[in-house]
């Protein structure tokens, strides 16, 4: 037979819907308010585990840190240094070697100056080659019409294209071993100035250290014919 409840704790579970009571009476007793559903236990379990404690479902992350250091470091942090030898800039190596092919110029042009010519273009040097050449002309002379070709075999002097000079010759090509020249060619009633006949072209090339002409040299002077002068 059930016992009827004290009407000051009818009451009290009237006014809190549910809440547990303790000291009415002579027990304490758990009342559940009508029409709330008990809890699962997955579910009590679920209120008092947070989503971000669980080490099963999300992994672990590491953000990278950058660490800049300053100032003086100890020999066990810094690495240890090595003594490299590098080469020379380019440069460096670039203006020695103009500074030797202009020296090579120079020294060329003061051949040519020693037999009494002075060379028209320096630029004519080519001190890369083996084979080299300067035009010059006449120092002194009343006209600039009478000119020789100056060969070299590296910076040592070989002498001229002919024992002759023309009154105008030019570099029309260079090699390392053959260098090509053109000559005004004159008829016999033309000036200085005016050369009618065209050009000669004339290659010299080296062979075993002597300067050939592959092709024939036109006369210095002709009555008849073409001529350099």
């Amino acid at each position: 037979m059930r016992r009827a409840l004290p009407l000051a704790c009818a009451l009290a579970l009237g006014a809190v819907g549910g809440v547990l009571l303790g000291g009415c009476g002579g027990g304490t007793k758990t009342v559940t308010a009508p029409g709330a559903p008990a809890a699962s236990a997955d579910a009590q379990a679920g209120a008092h585990t947070s989503p971000t404690a669980s080490t099963a479902s999300t992994p672990a992350r590491t953000t990278p840190t950058t660490t800049t250091t300053t100032g003086t470091s100890s020999a066990a942090e810094q690495p240890a240094s090595t003594t490299r030898t590098a080469p020379a800039p380019a440069f460096v190596h670039g203006g020695s070697a103009e500074h030797a092919a202009s020296a090579e110029t120079t020294a060329a042009g003061a051949v040519v100056a020693a037999h009494g010519y002075t060379a028209r273009d320096l630029s004519d040097y080519h001190a890369n080659q083996t084979l080299r050449v300067l035009i010059g002309t006449r120092t002194g002379a009343a006209d600039p019409y009478d000119e020789r070709a100056f060969f070299f075999l590296g910076n040592r002097y070989l002498g001229t294209d002919s024992t002759e000079p023309s009154a105008s010759v030019n570099v029309a090509g260079q090699s390392d071993t053959e260098v090509t020249l053109t000559y005004a060619l004159y008829r016999a009633h033309d000036s200085l100035c005016c050369p009618s006949g065209g050009y000669a072209t004339v290659h010299f090339q080296l062979n075993n250290g002597q300067l050939v002409p592959l092709d024939p040299i036109p006369p210095a002077n002709s009555s008849t014919g073409l001529a350099r002068q």
